[in-house]
């Protein structure tokens, strides 16, 4: 099985969505922008958001497994995806690698 480096590309906030629907909460997310994990095969990285690795772990564990190009074609690099969480108030994109040296982007 590959590794997979999963980097946290950018992280949005909607407030006003927040204010309108969303009751208070003090910790909602510990990502930040620019973090690097790597997913060995199947398993969750350590301090990885749960909800968020249930969003994107299917795509995690195709690329594991040697799968590539979703979508036909969606991606110029075959063997990644960008992906983002499934929260509607604070979404945080994801690029997901493979990491595999002898293989072409």
């Amino acid at each position: 099985m590959k590794k997979i480096r999963i980097t946290v590309m950018k992280m949005a906030c909607y407030t006003d969505l927040m204010e309108q629907y969303e009751n208070p909460i003090e910790h909602a997310c510990d990502m930040q922008a620019g973090q690097v994990f790597i997913a060995n095969g199947w398993q969750k990285p350590a301090g990885f958001c749960d909800s968020a690795w249930e969003s994107i772990s299917p795509f995690v564990m195709t690329l594991a497994h040697g799968g590539e190009n979703f979508y036909d074609g969606w991606m110029k690099n075959k063997r990644s995806a960008m992906i983002s969480c499934n929260d509607g108030f604070r979404p945080v994109s994801f690029l997901i690698e493979t990491l595999d040296m002898d293989a072409e982007p």
